[in-house]
């Protein structure tokens, strides 16, 4: 009988060697005859420990990592088909501090079965949520989104139920789901993680917010630099199709919906709704005005959802164990669990998913273990390349879309990137306009221009020229920005600028900041 060894097939994994890995394992087992079947999972997230190799043994799965083609002969040695001591012996990985102390639903099955099969999904509680879809009916579907709270995790925080209602009551001949797997923002990759180890609860969850608005086409829009991800996911649409759960009259139901991947180029200002819609239509990504909204002229101008990956990919729970159980987990108006991605200078990145409401300092020195260099943190930027700098006098703050943004800050897609004392904040503040200024679609002049006006004062500002004056000119410019570009592109740009200006202003030539200590 074979031993089952799961070697995973995340991006991640094999940038860092999983397939020399894998390859080193085959060769190994057939020089001692010993049968083996691999199978390619997703990452679990401890992502520090990457590739992680698990066998499965009478005691469950034991971990072994992070493993190194020169590892293997060593492994098979200290017989870890049969789960042996070895010096990268992890043990039982739900065991692990750093996944004890989750609360995983949208993860629940990521790094455990294997992405291709169906049969993994189902086993593990895969379409139970389709399944109560389909005998609630769309009206009831909503209600359920309703009550659980659940609010876009990609970044703005619009209620998820407010939208699908306007959708539904929208008049349209036809209408779309669009998932936004635009992942641009820098220090994120739950998006990617869930495609390529779960990517039938995405096809799962798009399917249902299909059914709630009378929708029967969806697409995943995802970038170019994400190849893994797209492979799992037009795999796995083939896989559904095959099994009944795409097409026509899913799971032998009067319901009808198709999916399909489309590749963007890569434009970071592709992640705001309305440009991503007109690069899925072929054309340039641009920024639309609004109104009207996409909900009533979306794609093609047909009424359309657009959802960000983990908020279609929390539906399934929602709609299988209930809205007001999803509901109990969280604070305030941030219901549920957010996964949020540990990046930067930090011993331990990954992805930690749990409910709203841990303190971000907690998230950085205990969960992530301080910095990888060992020196004193110093700031977080927290939300990508446009989210604020959060100073460590502030790392008390509860992990909350209103908390957040009641300190001029923003969770964005959940990303953390972490910084020791080292970093300079004036070279930040200038790489987020720069940041702007390429990545600007160039529809409104705040962006366009303001972006570059941004780049110039801070070339001044560094080399020591009108310092006052320069910094005055540049908060001045950064109100026109946020109160005046057309989409959070320009207008989030400001965050990251004046946050490191105001919690760090002695570094850009202005009086210390008396409050510091609070």
């Amino acid at each position: 009988m074979s031993i089952r060894i799961y070697v995973p097939k995340d991006a991640c994994a094999i940038a860092c060697g999983a397939d020399d890995v894998v390859a080193a394992i085959q060769a190994a087992a057939l020089a001692r005859r010993e049968p083996v079947e691999i199978v390619r999972n997703g990452s679990r997230g401890m992502l520090w420990l990457e590739p992680m190799v698990e066998v499965v043994t009478p005691e469950g799965r034991i971990a072994y990592g992070p493993v190194e083609e020169a590892d293997v002969e060593g492994l098979f040695e200290a017989g870890f088909l049969a789960g042996g001591a070895h010096a990268l012996r992890i043990g039982k990985p739900e065991e692990h501090p750093f996944l004890a102390k989750q609360t995983r639903l949208t993860f629940a099955r990521c790094g455990i079965i294997d992405p291709a099969s169906y049969s993994d999904y189902v086993a593990m509680g895969g379409y139970k949520g389709l399944e109560r879809a389909l005998a609630l009916g769309p009206a009831e579907i909503i209600e359920e989104v309703k009550k659980s709270g659940l609010r876009g995790r990609g970044g703005a925080g619009f209620p998820t139920a407010i939208k699908w209602k306007t959708v539904a009551d929208a008049q349209g001949d036809r209408k779309y789901i669009v998932c936004n797997a635009d992942e641009g923002d820098s220090g994120t990759f739950a998006d990617r993680m869930i495609m390529e180890g779960d990517p039938f609860e995405l096809i799962e969850g798009m399917t249902i917010a299909g059914i709630a608005v009378g929708a029967t086409k969806g697409y995943v829009y995802t970038r170019s630099e994400y190849p893994h991800a797209i492979a799992a996911m037009e795999k796995a649409i083939e896989v559904a199709r095959a099994h009944g759960m795409l097409g026509v009259n899913i799971a032998g139901s009067a319901y009808s919906f198709d999916m399909e991947v489309r590749m963007g180029a890569g434009a970071y200002v592709c992640g705001e709704e309305t440009a991503l819609l007109d690069s899925l239509e072929g054309k340039r990504g641009t920024v639309r005005a609004k109104p009207p909204l996409p909900a009533h002229k979306g794609l093609f101008q047909k009424p359309t959802v657009i959802n960000n990956v983990l908020s279609l990919t929390a539906v399934p729970h929602i709609l299988a164990d209930g809205g007001e159980k999803y509901a109990n987990f969280g604070m305030g108006r941030s219901r549920g669990t957010m996964p949020i991605q540990i990046a930067g200078n930090v011993r331990y990145g990954g992805l930690f998913e749990t409910a709203f409401g841990i303190p971000l300092g907690e998230l950085i020195n205990d969960i992530g273990g301080g910095t990888a260099s060992g020196k004193p943190v110093k700031a977080a930027q927290v939300g990508g390349p446009l989210g604020a700098y959060v100073p460590t006098w502030q790392f008390d703050l509860p992990f909350d879309y209103e908390a957040f943004a009641a300190k001029d800050a923003l969770i964005g897609h959940g990303g953390i990137v972490v910084f020791d004392e080292t970093a300079d904040m004036p070279k930040m503040a200038r790489f987020a306009m720069e940041f702007c200024s390429v990545e600007s679609c160039g529809k409104c002049t705040p962006c366009r221009i303001g972006s570059t006006r941004g780049v110039e004062l801070m070339d001044r500002i560094m080399a020591g020229e009108r310092v006052e004056a320069n910094l005055a000119t540049l908060t001045d410019l950064c109100q026109t920005m946020k109160l005046g570009s057309l989409c959070a592109l320009g207008g989030f740009t400001p965050y990251p600028v004046l946050s490191a200006l105001n919690h760090f202003p002695e570094e850009f030539g202005a009086p210390p900041r008396l409050e510091a200590a609070e």
